[in-house]
């Protein structure tokens, strides 16, 4: 069923979509195939619903697609432990360019993205800051009430309130949201979070830095 501005009320109903079974992400619900999918790179790399938010180098010889969900605890670990590292090591240094696009497990979730993009104006760093920010915080607005918190951020990134509310008021950029997600499904057979493609190969899960950089170095080297 499509999402709705509705859903974005700020009844505690829609909070306990993101705390439910004491805080944990809907991620423990849904199973986890034992096998990677390979894709297509012609595919993964079509025209999105949303423009992707690409870090790194046009010429990188490895691509990396995430999927992820704002409300998702593994995919905030992954960001604070692992992406730092990866972004200084592989993205910074021109080998990896990443591309990070929503599948939101609940409508907070997608509103969280949605606030991502409008703080951005279309910059992919802005983009990206806003992120790692809103993982980083997740435990402070990923509550029953999540709305105040979220409007603070939005107001340190430099967004009016009224920008704010007109923002998580788009129905449009919603249901470019939920399509990203149902396109990640229908093509891709996304079912959990967080899910990264590699050079088109898929893994599942916030791996730490050592096992992720183990996958980037073996694709680099079938690059050379």
């Amino acid at each position: 069923m499509p999402i709705t501005r509705r859903d974005f009320c700020l009844s505690a109903t829609t909070a306990a979509l993101v705390t439910a079974a004491g805080g944990s992400s809907l991620l423990a619900l849904i199973p986890t195939p034992a096998e990677a999918e390979t894709v297509s790179m012609t595919e993964l790399m079509a025209p999105q619903p949303l423009p992707d938010m690409v870090l790194g180098a046009k010429d990188a010889p490895v691509i990396v697609v995430e999927y992820a969900s704002m409300t998702c605890p593994h995919c905030a670990h992954f960001d604070e432990t692992a992406y730092p590292q990866i972004k200084k090591n592989y993205i910074d240094t021109g080998k990896v360019r990443w591309i990070l696009r929503e599948f939101p497990l609940d409508p907070l979730a997608a509103a969280a993205f949605m606030m991502a993009r409008c703080a951005a104006d279309g910059s992919a760093p802005k983009y990206y800051d806003m992120v790692n920010t809103l993982f980083r915080q997740q435990d402070t607005w990923a509550v029953r009430k999540p709305i105040p918190p979220m409007l603070a951020i939005a107001k340190q990134a430099g967004m009016t309130e009224e920008k704010f509310k007109a923002c998580l008021s788009d129905q449009k950029q919603l249901d470019k949201v939920q399509a990203e997600r149902k396109r990640a499904i229908d093509q891709f057979k996304v079912k959990a979070t967080p899910t990264f493609f590699i050079d088109g190969t898929s893994t599942e899960g916030a791996l730490e830095y050592e096992a992720f950089a183990k996958l980037l170095d073996a694709a680099l080297k079938k690059q050379k």
